[in-house]
């Protein structure tokens, strides 16, 4: 919502001295989140003044354009001696384009040394064989409308030559930029924001709904027949009517300035009253032309096949859900959405409906949903409207209609339904002080809930009976109260106090797990970059997932963010490789990224989550109750993945970058599980979206806890990634867990024996394999194991390889001798020979 300050000052006498940039402050002390405060007409500087029109030729160039050489009086402080040009008087000579002015005519002129919007200085310079002295503007180059057909000419009256202009075209304001949340719908008004802004600042508010009161009893048969068959949808339906309405009048500037400022094109004059309203009073207005209504207006359901064009000519199939406007001939509005084409007013209306109602929030958040329709009147319907607005709003319009364009107000005023009161909130005077933590005299409470409009009474009973007002929808219980009361006070006053955590809780054995694995991950180079848990059949089908694929049995969302997104995600990698693409085409090559989050899986044989119940909130709900909720949740383990792409180490003076692979989207996996306390086993798999020969499946025990290697060549292409992309995803909750302390390991002191064997497998072997068989055969001597080459070519023949692993061997109470050591090996190179019919490089 934007707010001029001019606008406001209208309704609160803020102190002079007191800027916009101090009511931003202190409304954002208040609890309103003001963006911005823009300074309106500050990119004009420079003389711009009225000129009078005093003659002018009327000359064809050689390129076919033909200008005016025109003599503008721009008064006397800023008139030049013109004598030697033929001019009778002190003037100054314009060239202008526009041929839209007649002599006598007042027109805005800016001189040399102003700056017009878009950083446009203004001099004296020589064109079309004359010296312009400066320029005749138009809205838009003034920046306060669209139209360059012609320049702006002023009314008569609206100044004399030598004024200066930006008062008269209200060009310079304050405007407040307010981002109005979902609770607070009565700040999408100046009326709303003005009530805030007294109360902050102890002053006394001009309510504007106040001063437009109806004078006559409204009723249901008082202007245009109206019949409502959906009450509960919509509570209140107020309509007026005017006739005799001169459709060629022109809005008034002020008018005009005052819709723009606040965020609006100003169309025409009954088109901006209602908009003016809306944003004055909150309460969404629409007009309709009487000559073309056929028969009462009925608001109804929509039927099955019924269409409606809509004022922004669109054909639009409407759904059972839908509120409408109608008439004898169908739809003519969509309730609190849009108005139809066929009753708009046009060039030719004379006799206006004006229609005020109030439509229930949810069905009307709906219908702007179903029909990506969001429009003023729906943005503020959605978070609440006064239902005690619709008669004064209606008939504010009216009377601007009658003022501005020459209507006559026709007797009556139809009024449908009636406004419902609010429910009485009983409140103990003492819980704002409970819960916040600040002591609120009882008094003080009382006061604060009086200022925002609720009826405080205090019956026998000794506790706060509190009507909130009606255009405060979101005060339903005695939190949303205590809530208004802290915030009132302020939030400043909120003491900073650290919560005594209750003694012998800490983190849980899952929680220590993820943390550890967290960091380990981050130590090893990978940044963290979490992404939106949203995917869509596009992201699978780019992965290659087949179609009977569990993954491809997401969670679909009921009201998703984005159609092209409507799924859970059910892996982490779509996000992830999005991250990667989105670095490397903005230039950083090298990447390595990893995420931790949930993923949504459904249970084996469901295709969809079951529907959880509504749960009630006047009481706990029965473990019945819980239990069906906590059935309707779908899983959702816990992962972690990687993706790096480009040089895990780069180039310098040291020699060539080390390009990232699929060993290192491997070792990443032995990283989590290294952190988490598990020993890794690796295996040969094939899973999408893996490179088929190259990806390696992960078991922790005989667990399958996920894969790692390099993505299929197919997927590359398709994700626009960079060639042999690598990722790695685990699931965490698969990864076994204890509270019990992970014992110190022994250290000997004696010295350690290395052994170096070369073993001559077949291609197929994994290294893997060929080390779990010498770990076993070497016995309890050997520390450690590791693979440090891999050798295939000639010397070993086609479809073999040879693999060197280091072998280090130590007693924990001796030194050990060549004896015992060469027996460990040949012990574990026989257990290799026997499980995967290694050879002994060199030997037979």
């Amino acid at each position: 919502m934007r707010v001029p300050i001019s606008w406001l000052r209208e309704y609160v006498d803020l102190p002079p001295e007191v800027s916009a940039r101090d009511v931003a402050d202190t409304l954002i002390q208040a609890g309103l989140e003001v963006e911005t405060v823009d300074q309106a007409g500050a990119d004009i500087t420079g003389p711009l003044v009225v000129g009078r029109v005093l003659e002018f030729t009327e000359e064809t160039h050689k390129n076919g354009k033909t200008i005016r050489w025109c003599s503008v009086d721009v008064g006397d402080e800023h008139n030049i001696d013109r004598s030697d040009e033929g001019a009778a008087s002190p003037s100054r000579g314009i060239v202008c384009g526009a041929r839209n002015f007649s002599v006598g005519d007042l027109v805005v002129v800016s001189l040399p040394g102003a700056v017009l919007p878009g950083g446009f200085e203004i001099s004296a310079r020589k064109t079309y064989g004359h010296v312009s002295d400066g320029m005749i503007c138009s809205v838009r180059e003034l920046g306060i409308g669209d139209d360059h057909s012609g320049i702006l000419v002023l009314d008569a009256g609206e100044g004399e030559p030598g004024d200066d202009a930006a008062p008269i075209l209200h060009l310079r304001d304050d405007v407040l930029d307010i981002a109005v949340t979902p609770d607070r719908g009565y700040c999408l008004s100046i009326r709303g924001v003005a009530r805030e802004a007294a109360i902050a600042y102890g002053l006394p508010l001009r309510d504007p709904a106040g001063a437009h009161q109806v004078a006559e009893d409204p009723g249901d048969d008082g202007s245009h027949p109206v019949r409502t068959d959906d009450a509960a949808r919509c509570p209140v339906f107020v309509a007026r009517t005017v006739t005799g309405f001169d459709p060629a009048a022109p809005s008034p500037r002020w008018l005009q300035r005052r819709v723009q400022l606040a965020g609006m094109r100003p169309i025409s004059l009954a088109v901006d009253i209602t908009n003016y309203v809306m944003l004055e009073l909150g309460q969404p207005i629409h007009g309709y032309d009487r000559d073309l209504l056929q028969g009462p207006i009925v608001v109804r359901r929509a039927r099955e096949g019924e269409k409606l064009t809509t004022l922004d000519g669109v054909a639009r199939t409407l759904d059972e859900d839908d509120l409408l406007i109608t008439d004898d001939s169908g739809p003519i509005g969509l309730a609190g959405v849009m108005g139809g084409g066929t009753t708009e007013l046009g060039d030719a209306t004379t006799s206006v409906v004006i229609e005020a109602a109030n439509f229930e929030a949810t069905g009307i958040a709906r219908t702007a949903r179903r029909h990506k329709l969001p429009s003023e009147a729906s943005r503020r319907f959605e978070r609440g409207v006064d239902p005690a607005l619709p008669v004064v709003a209606a008939t504010r319009v009216a009377e601007l209609l009658v003022e501005l364009g020459g209507a006559t107000l026709e007797p009556g005023v139809t009024m449908v339904g009636a406004v419902p009161t609010p429910p009485a909130i009983e409140l103990d005077a003492q819980l704002p002080s409970r819960i916040v933590g600040v002591e609120y005299a009882d008094d003080e409470v009382r006061g604060l809930l009086t200022a925002i409009g609720c009826e405080v009474t205090e019956p026998a009973t000794g506790r706060l009976s509190v009507v909130p007002p009606t255009w405060r929808p979101d005060l339903t219980d005695p939190f949303d109260l205590v809530e208004e009361v802290a915030r009132l006070h302020g939030y400043n006053a909120v003491p900073s106090v650290l919560p005594t955590a209750p003694a012998g809780r800490g983190y849980t054995a899952v929680q220590r797990v993820r943390r550890r694995v967290e960091r380990a991950v981050a130590a090893a180079g990978y940044v963290e970059a979490p992404s939106y848990p949203f995917v869509g059949e596009a992201e699978f089908d780019a992965l290659g997932i087949p179609a009977d694929d569990d993954r491809r049995r997401a969670v679909r969302l009921a009201n998703p963010i984005s159609d092209e997104q409507p799924l859970l995600r059910t892996t982490l990698l779509p996000g992830l490789l999005a991250t990667l693409r989105r670095n490397v085409g903005r230039g950083t090559t090298d990447v390595a990224v990893f995420e931790s989050g949930l993923v949504f899986r459904l249970p084996p044989g469901e295709d969809a989550p079951s529907v959880p119940p509504r749960l009630p909130v006047d009481r706990r709900p029965t473990d019945e109750e819980l239990a069906a909720l906590e059935a309707a949740v779908p899983n959702q383990p816990r992962r972690i993945a990687v993706a790096l792409a480009g040089d895990r180490e780069p180039a310098g003076w040291w020699g060539p970058g080390q390009p990232a692979s699929w060993a290192d989207a491997i070792q990443a996996g032995r990283v989590v599980a290294e952190a988490a306390g598990v020993e890794l086993r690796v295996e040969k798999d094939d899973h999408a979206p893996w490179h088929p020969g190259r990806c390696a499946a992960l078991y922790a025990g005989d667990a399958l806890v996920g894969h790692a290697g390099e993505l299929h060549p197919r997927v590359v292409k398709a994700l626009g990634l960079p060639e042999r992309t690598a990722v790695m995803e685990i699931e965490l909750d698969r990864l076994p867990t204890t509270d019990e302390p992970v014992p110190a390991p022994d250290v000997s002191t004696y010295p350690v024996a290395t052994q170096d064997v070369a073993l001559v497998v077949d291609e197929s072997v994994p290294a893997a394999a060929v080390q779990a068989a010498l770990a076993d055969g070497a016995g309890g001597l050997l520390e450690s194991v590791r693979l440090f080459d891999v050798y295939s070519g000639a010397q070993v023949g086609e479809g073999r390889k040879s693999l060197a692993y280091a072998l280090r061997f130590r007693a924990p109470d001796r030194t050990l001798t060549v004896e015992e050591t060469t027996a460990a090996r040949d012990s574990a190179v026989a257990e290799a020979q026997r499980r995967t019919g290694a050879v002994l490089r060199g030997g037979s």
